[in-house]
């Protein structure tokens, strides 16, 4: 069967080093973009771009990427080695510009690391550059590929416990790093319904703002309401993360990250015909796997038959959009914003040094 030749942009942690922090966690490996590559078996990693020499050559060191093959430039590196896949997994906000550009420039497919992008006009012009191309689009949202939700939602969607009217988030944590996991993991259990409206609250945002730029990635919470009636509970407690699924007669519950499930279906009707109380039941068996080759594996599925993945452009920036609608509501004192959202003008400009990688496993 065909191979595809795959490029690194963005040689840093989840670029090619988050691995290693992660051993001995219930994280299935492996979990970053080039350990996704080197254990697929039709994907032939070739090159990597990044602009500190230093971490990619150790970069080159580990993926057996000769020192001829390591761009400084990705622009020069798309010329030299023409990849069908290319992973941009830099911080939000140059990722625009580069997605762009390779769509541009003869990228098949792109493995864009999460959020989508730093604000909506970036997003708007990266799903542009990739429908007029046909490039196939992934966020690495990581949950939309877990064979452990994958049951979550077998579950919510037999129909058994009836329909879906809420769902819940523990621990939202900030919009850009962390809460783009879980809008993405909401959208997925939801079936990619669009939001009608969100309301939302930024906890830590005294020293976020400077004019329309986020100098930090705030913490919020709020609520989300979908088209299909459905609504969501973003909240910051203490549980981490795990996420709640309410359906009319019953319950099921991810916790710590989906290593531990609860299921909790509605008893049989009392005497007075009254709904019994909720009472365990079993969840669904499932084979675990790594949730970033389940990613590479779906590109490389889309290349070979043209069919959509199981993202794509659209809902990235579906979910980059309910990102930027929290951050409206509470610039707007906490009213309902409603989706689609109109003349977004904030944009996410941090000032910081990139974090450095762990070259080697923890302990």
């Amino acid at each position: 069967m065909k191979t595809y030749r795959a490029a690194v942009v963005g040689c840093s942690r989840i670029g090619g080093f988050i691995d290693n922090e992660i051993v001995g966690s219930p994280t299935r490996l492996p979990a970053s973009h080039a350990a996704a590559y080197e254990a697929h078996g039709r994907v032939h990693l070739v090159a990597c771009s990044d602009v500190r020499e230093d971490v990619m050559e150790k970069f080159g060191e580990r993926y057996d990427i000769p020192k001829e093959r390591q761009y400084t430039d990705y622009k020069e590196m798309m010329a030299s080695e023409a990849p069908d896949i290319v992973s941009i997994a830099t911080q939000p906000e140059p990722r625009a510009e580069i997605a762009v550009w390779l769509a541009d420039n003869g990228a098949k497919a792109i493995y864009a690391e999460k959020a989508m992008a730093a604000s909506m006009a970036e997003a708007d012009a990266m799903v542009e550059a990739c429908e007029r191309n046909g490039v196939v689009f992934n966020l690495g949202a990581n949950r939309r590929w877990s064979p452990r939700y994958d049951a979550m939602k077998r579950v919510i969607d037999s129909g058994e416990m009836g329909s879906l009217t809420t769902l819940i988030s523990y621990s939202f944590g900030s919009l850009f790093n962390t809460a783009s996991h879980w809008i993405d993991l909401l959208l997925r259990l939801n079936g990619d319904h669009q939001a009608l409206w969100v309301q939302g609250n930024l906890l830590d945002a005294a020293d976020v703002f400077e004019g329309d730029r986020l100098k930090e990635d705030p913490q919020a919470e709020g609520i989300i309401e979908f088209e299909n009636g459905v609504t969501a509970y973003c909240l910051q407690t203490g549980r981490g993360s795990e996420h709640e699924a309410v359906l009319e007669r019953g319950t099921v519950s991810a916790l710590s990250d989906g290593t531990e499930w609860l299921v909790r279906k509605e008893g049989p009707k009392d005497a007075m015909g009254r709904p019994g109380p909720l009472t365990p039941a079993e969840f669904p068996s499932f084979a675990d796997s790594s949730s970033a080759l389940g990613i590479v594996d779906d590109l490389v599925h889309a290349l070979d038959t043209g069919e959509p993945p199981r993202g794509g452009v659209r809902v990235a920036r579906q979910s980059t959009e309910l990102i930027f609608a929290f951050i409206e509501s509470h610039q707007r004192g906490g009213a309902r914003v409603d989706i689609p959202l109109k003349g977004s003008r904030y944009q996410l400009r941090r000032d910081r040094a990139p974090r450095q990688p762990r070259y080697e496993p923890v302990g």
